[in-house]
């Protein structure tokens, strides 16, 4: 099948070519597969599936940002698929002109004659992301300043992964922040005095206390990747003891035990009402007990609180009397004070009669049964003042 000129399969990093389409890799490496447009720069999408299955295999990933940015096929393929073929549906889309194409990648797993190697370490880059770290110019230089570091004889990518497969968070959009990236590479020599200076106590103390190491050869790295040391893994397998047994697989038939033989019908029948009588029993027991007791405290127990409620009504009546008693004398002392009458109380003469009026309160008037607002009555010797009428003619 041949694909559109929108879009071209890419080959930046550890696959070897067999013919367009094919491609081999071996356990002790990376590999990397660019999805990317061809001429134009419309924007295209990839979907990526194992011929046959709904997803891709779990040691194959794929990233691509948006639709404009490049897609990435990465992984690391374990010995278990070490002889068989891998086929990769891709089917690309394009989104301006809606067409789509199909392509079939042939993976090819050869073993490897230095795999495993023996000694590990995986390094977490801050500043990188995964599809950047994929480029081939990236790796080649970090692969570089490891070796330089450790003097190995083979140096090989061993696998590749983002931050935040390995539980990591989303970094914020401000000052260009990274997803992060952890590259393992395996190497044939042990570990130079460099990588084992994590180890030492004092650094780390410092990681512990979140400061970063004194490491020598970290300026090694400096100029293009920062690595966080105290994130490091150094792994020895020549030091690890195997663990693994070796299943011994039977021929899958279960040995005779001949024909099946169900219990016979003369077993002892068991007598439950005992038990079911010791069930409903003391449950009622302890729940009568608890209703006698209160009962007694609801209905037994209310002579004394109903002799003093009926004392109560009593203690109130003394109290209020014992209130207006003291209010009455208070008034009628106040009464007997020798002092000079106000004028609104004084005798006054009447606008009409010219008689005299008495005044409002004699001396003995009792002014505790005064209501506090006088009602608007007439008094005899108050003027009546007649009103004007709305309609007709008013008469004397």
């Amino acid at each position: 099948m041949l694909l559109p000129r929108w879009w071209e399969l890419g080959d930046p990093c550890a696959w070897t070519g067999q013919g367009r389409g094919t491609r081999r890799m071996s356990p002790a490496t990376t590999g990397t597969f660019l999805l990317t447009g061809e001429i134009s720069n419309d924007p295209i999408t990839f979907n990526t599936n194992l011929m046959g299955y709904p997803d891709r295999p779990g040691w194959l990933r794929y990233i691509q940002r948006t639709p404009y940015s490049d897609g990435v096929l990465y992984g690391s393929p374990t010995s278990e698929n070490v002889g068989k073929p891998t086929i990769i549906e891709i089917t690309a889309y394009n989104r301006r002109t809606f067409e789509t194409a199909r392509h079939n990648l042939i993976i090819n797993i050869m073993s490897a004659e230095d795999f495993p190697l023996p000694y590990q370490a995986e390094f977490f880059i801050k500043n990188m992301n995964v599809e950047e770290m994929l480029a081939s110019e990236v790796l080649g230089d970090f692969l570089g300043a490891v070796k330089n570091v450790w003097q190995p004889e083979r140096l090989n990518a061993i696998n590749i992964t983002s931050a935040l497969d390995r539980g990591g968070r989303v970094p914020l959009p401000i000052n260009d922040l990274k997803e992060g990236v952890y590259v393992m590479v395996g190497a044939d020599v042990p570990f130079s005095s460099c990588l084992r200076e994590v180890e030492n106590p004092q650094n780390q103390l410092r990681c512990s206390q979140e400061m970063e190491p004194v490491i020598t050869c970290d300026k090694k790295f400096r100029t293009q990747f920062y690595i966080d040391w105290c994130k490091i893994s150094l792994v020895d397998k020549t030091k690890q003891v195997s663990t693994y047994q070796e299943v011994i697989r039977g021929e899958g038939i279960l040995p005779d035990g001949g024909e099946y033989k169900p219990p016979s019908d003369s077993l002892k029948s068991r007598d439950y009402y005992t038990d079911f009588l010791i069930t409903l029993a003391v449950p009622s027991a302890v729940a009568l007990v608890l209703f006698l007791i209160l009962a007694y405290i609801m209905c037994c127990r209310r002579e004394g609180v109903e002799k003093r409620n009926m004392q109560t009504p009593d203690i109130q009546l003394v109290h209020h009397s014992a209130i207006q008693k003291s209010t009455k004398e208070l008034r009628d002392m106040s009464k007997n004070r020798e002092i000079a009458w106000p004028l609104s109380t004084l005798p006054v003469f009447h606008p009409v009669t010219g008689e005299i009026i008495p005044p409002l309160h004699t001396d003995n008037y009792d002014s505790t049964n005064m209501p506090l607002m006088q009602t608007q009555q007439n008094l005899p010797h108050q003027t009546q003042i007649p009103q004007q009428q709305t309609t007709g003619k008013w008469y004397p």
